[in-house]
């Protein structure tokens, strides 16, 4: 069979739950209002904290820590803090087993929902975030509060890039807390664990740059951060040349690792599978 033919089922369910989650447009405007809201108060922390003597030596400037804050409130839904909720719903209702009796490879096609459900989030509350952050603010007075471009063509398109390796990682971790609550029957427990984790070591809360200097080679090599603070860096120009490569190269090598690891746990917990429901 063509790869082509192979890839359509999977294909299919992502435009599917891609098209149906666009759907949801007032879920998209009461996030991004929310997102507005936080990235403001930590837009007000940032200036304060600069406006300080131990500020001087930050690793990055104000105008970056500022518009890092914009791309984290606009790519928060990419984080992976919690699992996939449809299949939280299968587990729940034992609507799961019509997985295992599917033509298909089950962990692919888990993985293609998740990643549709994540994209379709994603786009809408990034494009909304830019058009405030980048252009709203800056007619406002507010230029020095705005959403910077990029360092340069190459930064962007590097950015572009680790954003669309950033969607992958993502999508792995989601799948091993899709797997974790197939396991465990319940979803609660394992997103209740994840989410505080994932805040911090993604860069969501703060920019990983600006953590003890003693931490950052662990913390830039942590799969977390692929999700958030690689694609930042590469947008700053902070990675660039060899260093983007490598960004790039870190992201990716985590995806395959983290896809291999799911795909054999998930093999192992449906060989396991009690289902539960009627």
């Amino acid at each position: 069979m063509a790869p082509r033919e192979l890839a359509r089922p999977y294909l299919a369910a992502f435009r599917s739950r891609f098209l149906q989650l666009l759907q949801y447009r007032v879920a998209a405007y009461a996030g991004f209002v929310t997102q507005c809201w936080w990235g403001g108060i930590k837009v007000m922390i940032l200036v304060a904290f600069y406006s300080g003597a131990a500020a001087a030596d930050a690793p990055m400037s104000l105008a970056q820590a500022i518009t890092y804050t914009w791309l984290a409130q606009g790519l928060l839904v990419l984080l992976p803090w919690m699992g996939d909720p449809e299949v939280a719903l299968a587990v729940r209702t034992g609507a799961v087993a019509y997985d295992r009796l599917r033509p298909v490879d089950a962990y692919a096609l888990w993985f293609a929902r998740s990643s549709g459900w994540i994209a379709a989030r994603v786009l809408p509350r990034v494009a909304l975030m830019l058009a405030f952050a980048a252009v709203a603010l800056p007619l406002a007075g507010l230029a020095e509060w705005a959403w910077q471009p990029p360092a340069g063509l190459a930064a962007g398109a590097g950015f572009i890039a680790s954003a669309l390796l950033a969607l992958l990682l993502s999508t792995s971790l989601v799948m091993l807390l899709n797997i974790a609550a197939a396991a465990a029957l319940n979803e609660r427990g394992i997103n209740t664990l994840a989410a505080p984790v994932v805040i911090v070591f993604s860069g969501n809360l703060l920019p990983l740059a600006l953590l003890p200097d003693a931490w950052q080679t662990a913390l830039l090599v942590q799969p977390l951060a692929g999700v958030m603070d690689i694609p930042a860096r590469i947008y700053f120009g902070q990675l660039d040349g060899a260093a983007m490569l490598a960004g790039l190269g870190l992201q990716g090598a985590w995806t395959v690792l983290l896809v291999a690891f799911g795909h054999a746990a998930m093999g192992r917990t449906m060989r396991r599978l009690d289902v539960q429901g009627g």
